[in-house]
């Protein structure tokens, strides 16, 4: 006999309040700090319940950070509609304003991709799904087919990106129109001396001002 309906959505809220939990959590405490037992303290669930939605505190980690990524997929995901240069821009100030609001958990998780394989792989396919979605966005405006080089400058640009943004939020001594406009110029420059001369050109041609 299957789980009747309303038991699987009150599995599904309580599961979605104990990631919300999470993501909490692991922003105020690093990963070694916190123990089950303190989560289902939080959560007034026992540890058996707490282990019946995640099997471990790795799983639990994991689910959180999923969530944010499924999130900041969604916000940077730009309008099909848009050209590419103005969907370049909104895609970058998304990006950028999401990271800003979630700074702490942002850090926690490019330090945890260095240890954690699961959130590696969640970083990775952030990344090569953004990469796809710009670089064939921008094959698709120019109509150059675009090169292993070009490829690889758009996914090595990502890594520089996420660099700068941290670099950024240590001072915020500059304002987010000025930070994306370095982004946008250092992705011409990668594309550019990738050989990828129309791919550049797409990136900015009828861009309008945000």
């Amino acid at each position: 006999m299957s789980e009747p309906a309303y038991r699987r959505l009150e599995n599904d809220e309580r599961r979605r309040r104990l990631v919300e939990l999470g993501e909490r959590l692991f922003i105020e405490h690093s990963f070694d700090e916190i123990s089950m037992a303190r989560i289902a303290r939080e959560a007034g669930v026992s540890k058996a319940l707490l282990y019946h939605y995640f099997p471990s505190k790795q799983d639990f980690f994991v689910a959180t950070l999923t969530a944010n990524a499924e999130e900041l997929i969604a916000r940077v995901t730009p309008d099909p509609a848009l050209p590419p240069a103005q969907a370049l821009l909104a895609g970058l100030h998304a990006y950028v304003g999401w990271i800003s609001e979630h700074r702490e958990g942002f850090g926690k998780l490019l330090r945890s991709a260095a240890i954690v394989p699961e959130v590696e792989q969640i970083v990775r396919q952030v990344r090569d799904g953004t990469a796809a979605r710009l670089i064939d966005g921008l094959a698709e405006a120019s109509g150059e087919t675009p090169t292993p080089l070009a490829r690889i400058a758009v996914a090595g640009w990502l890594s520089f990106m996420d660099g700068a943004i941290i670099a950024w939020l240590e001072r915020e001594d500059v304002g987010q129109d000025e930070l994306v406009g370095l982004l946008v110029g250092s992705l011409l420059g990668a594309l550019t001396a990738a050989g990828a001369g129309s791919l550049a050109a797409a990136a900015t041609a009828g861009r309008a001002a945000r």
